[in-house]
């Protein structure tokens, strides 16, 4: 059951975090060709000269990837914040680097200086960086596991809806046009306001309550908004039976967490599927798509509103896993993404190459990028966020996300830099690249992920303690005790085991 305030708190949250990260994916792409030529005339202004158009192709590209290194900084930054405001006050704090970003980004055209829309990019960064991070965190732990799929999938539905608005909004008659671009990066300050209006108004993490500040009844409370249900009796004691599993456990650093064997592939699963989620060629679209449609033959005037499908597409396909993802599991969706985003990669760059010998070839080339973007969505648009919250511990969550965060805002920098020149270099070949990524992570995952519908972190923990051989390890000591180590030892290794978070067979 959804709860009013389950529905609220995942809405408003999402709204003012998950929303603007796809809205700044696709709100740089209407505007482009205006922003460029206000760079060129600044520093015509500035220098007495043009500047030249290798120095102009790499000042975008720093402008559109600079957002991946402010999203870096601000999934590092992220652990300790949550750890001392807890998830919901990060969300709420958060809101400040989005009102800044938006004023620098806004009035950079006013004040003649292209470096405040770089600088804009880099602080709307850092907000998105910690947002990717704090919101499925939060939404993972207010929700009941029967549902955890679900709420987690408005984080992805929210992205898809931050991009479509992104391009409604750089449409001709609205933004789109020289003298009102800025208005498209003002339009940040709307979501951070509704959400710092609404969210104070809603509980903090009734796990963080719980398990981190060590507050019962601020706990229950919680559990009672967002459950509706005034006995949480059950809820209150299976965190409680986790508490004693990571009894005296303090928070676990990055370090920590990757020298745990009990987690080692469930950190090796989630980089992999945080590097596929953004190597896999859908913010290279997102980034460029008037470019993309160009080359295809597309008539200049229709482009914006062929994007606009692109964002429709994508919208559909993340409400459409939310609704499903309870019913097929997360594995399915996952692994048939990336399976159907290879297909269609393939046939997109056969009829970009071809494109000049058949005149109906271009519209098909428009039909592939949709199918990507709709395979995309269907599962790793939002999963990978889902799993990293599930794969871990209480006390190992805030480091799995920065790891996570990590990797994914390295690969979108990656990718946005250097795909304009891999599309030079590659030509219509360019999207095998990305064919290839999504081959490696769907044969990965179909080897290695377990299904985690329905299940409890405890059992996901299990599913994975085999591969971790964890099992094994006590086995061996159990036949060589020659080998053991003192019962001081034992009992030392023991407590430390415990209080990283590892479930081992025998212990437990």
């Amino acid at each position: 059951n959804w709860s009013g305030s389950l529905i609220v708190a995942s809405l408003t949250g999402a709204f003012g975090s998950s929303f603007l990260y796809g809205y700044n994916l696709s709100v740089v792409n209407a505007p482009a060709g205006y922003i460029k030529k206000f760079y060129n005339e600044t520093w015509e202004r500035r220098y007495g000269f043009s500047v030249d158009e290798g120095t102009l192709t790499l000042l975008w590209s720093i402008t559109v990837s600079i957002f991946a290194i402010g999203g870096l900084v601000g999934a590092i930054i992220v652990t300790p914040i949550v750890k001392f405001f807890g998830r919901k006050c990060t969300l709420l704090l958060n809101n400040v680097f989005a009102v800044a970003a938006a004023l620098l980004m806004s009035l950079s055209l006013l004040a003649g200086s292209f470096e405040m829309l770089i600088l804009g990019r880099i602080v709307m960064g850092v907000d998105a960086g910690i947002s990717l991070s704090a919101l499925p965190m939060y939404l993972s732990e207010i929700s009941p596991k029967e549902i955890r799929g679900s709420l987690g999938q408005v984080t992805a539905i929210f992205i898809c809806i931050g991009v479509f608005t992104g391009q409604v909004l750089g449409l001709p008659e609205i933004f789109g046009q020289e003298s009102r671009w800025p208005f498209l990066f003002g339009a940040i300050i709307v979501p951070s306001l509704i959400q710092a209006v609404i969210l104070p108004f809603l509980p903090e993490s009734p796990r963080y309550l719980l398990l981190e500040k060590h507050n019962t009844s601020k706990a229950e409370k919680a559990f009672q908004r967002f459950l509706g249900k005034d006995d949480v009796s059950h809820e209150i004691e299976e965190v409680l039976a986790e508490s004693r599993v990571q009894r005296n456990t303090k928070l676990v650093s990055i370090l920590q967490l990757l020298r745990t064997r009990a987690v080692r592939w469930q950190i090796v699963t989630v980089v992999v599927t945080m590097g596929c989620y953004q190597l896999c060629g859908l913010n290279a679209i997102w980034y460029y798509t008037n470019n993309i449609f160009s080359e295809s033959g597309i008539n200049h005037e229709t482009i914006p509103y062929v994007t606009l499908s692109t964002g429709a597409v994508e919208t559909l396909a993340a409400v459409f896993s939310g609704l499903v993802i309870e019913r097929l599991g997360r594995r399915p969706l996952l692994i048939g993404g990336f399976g159907l985003m290879v297909v269609f990669f393939a046939v997109l760059t056969v009829s970009l190459t071809l494109q000049n010998t058949v005149h109906w070839l271009p519209y098909l080339s428009i039909f592939c990028i949709l199918a990507i973007i709709a395979s995309f969505c269907i599962g790793p648009g939002g999963i990978p966020f889902v799993l990293t919250g599930e794969f871990f511990q209480q006390s190992q969550r805030p480091a799995a996300f920065m790891i996570a965060g990590t990797v994914n805002w390295l690969s979108n920098f990656a990718v946005g830099l250097l795909f304009p020149f891999i599309q030079a270099g590659l030509q219509t070949y360019c999207f095998l690249v990305f064919a290839g990524i999504c081959f490696a992570g769907a044969t990965y995952l179909f080897f290695v992920l377990p299904e985690t519908k329905n299940k409890t972190f405890h059992e996901i923990s299990q599913a994975f303690a085999k591969r971790n051989k964890v099992a094994l390890e006590m086995q061996e000591m159990k036949h060589y005790p020659g080998e053991r180590k003192s019962s001081e030892e034992q009992e030392s290794n023991f407590t430390s085991s415990v209080d990283n978070g590892e479930t081992k067979k025998g212990i437990v």
